[in-house]
């Protein structure tokens, strides 16, 4: 099984910049797909970005320009920068690994609040 810890969250003006971090640890080596997720109060969880072993990526249309997803292989970690915060980001973000043999790994969530 894989084991997924995020951080990076916290309370950021409009207009500004986080960057969440999401270690991986266990069978590692089984993930073949890693991505962040994220849940806004009162609605359902939404992809925001995927990214593959091989560094294939893909964006939600709302963040596509503003937020980058990124892996170091290295440091069993994914990273998503986020630029230009927006009010409408504000949402709990998970981290997501898909894994062979159809397992899917979460990891606890972080809060990423965009307000003045």
């Amino acid at each position: 099984q894989v084991q997924l810890v995020e951080s990076g969250g916290g309370l950021v003006q409009p207009g500004g910049s986080l960057r969440l971090s999401c270690v991986a640890s266990g069978s590692i080596n089984d993930i073949y797909l890693m991505g962040w997720y994220r849940q806004a109060p009162e609605k359902e969880r939404e992809l925001v970005a995927t990214v593959t072993r091989g560094g294939n990526t893909n964006y939600a249309a709302s963040v596509k320009g503003r937020f980058t997803i990124s892996l170091d292989n290295a440091k069993n970690t994914m990273y998503l920068q986020m630029n230009s915060l927006k009010p409408q980001d504000t949402a709990v973000y998970y981290c997501n690994g898909q894994q062979v043999g159809a397992r899917v790994s979460w990891g606890q969530g972080t809060q990423v609040t965009v307000s003045s």
